[in-house]
């Protein structure tokens, strides 16, 4: 059994509710983050805070994901509306502020962006997306994983945008649903790789 501590007793009853799967999943989360604010001189407690706690919604159904969403004041997106589990983030960032009392504004944004990503992310947000992302018990839904985790370690930005990329791709060509704030994320990385 995975026991998790967060520091912050109100996260922790969140977080032993979860399942074990998940409990496990976001320990390996933590631990990459930590791992990768190492590597690149980011806030290692906030890096691994925010993935520790990145997905304390995510065992929601998307009916009480949107009804909860509502009821915090957010107004979902319409992809949200279709594919509510990308609710999720956005949804734990707000219980992580109201419920939790956390109001570290790198962590909540990292909270709420890492299904998704957008443009404008810090470099505690690049590193719970990535960390999330490479959990080894994802290699068979993404199979790019190892090429991504070598780019994270020289570059952020090079990793979250060839991540995206390849999503993308295998979004497009599956006929699914984007976020507009991928895309936007997506852009404005493609954009600053350009301009090095």
């Amino acid at each position: 059994m995975t026991i998790l501590s967060s520091g912050t007793p109100a996260l922790d009853v969140i977080l032993a509710r979860l399942p074990a799967g998940l409990r496990e999943h976001l320990a390996r989360a933590r631990d990459k983050a930590v791992e990768l604010a190492a590597m690149h001189g980011a806030d290692p407690f906030k890096a691994g805070l925010a993935a520790l706690s990145h997905d304390i919604a995510r065992n929601m159904k998307g009916p009480d994901l949107l009804k909860m969403a509502k009821s915090y004041g957010l107004t979902p997106h319409p992809v949200e509306e279709r594919v509510m589990v990308l609710l999720h983030g956005r949804v734990g960032a707000e219980i992580l502020q109201r419920e939790c009392g956390i109001d570290d504004r790198d962590v909540l944004e990292a909270v709420r962006w890492h299904s998704t990503f957008n443009r404008g992310l810090g470099s505690v947000a690049k590193i719970a997306f990535l960390a999330d992302k490479l959990d080894h018990k994802k290699v068979s839904r993404y199979p790019f994983l190892e090429r991504i985790e070598r780019l994270a370690k020289d570059d952020l930005d090079v990793a979250v945008l060839s991540f995206l990329q390849e999503e993308m791709t295998a979004m497009m060509r599956d006929g699914k649903l984007i976020h507009p704030a991928s895309i936007d994320g997506r852009n404005e990385l493609l954009e600053l790789q350009k301009s090095i």
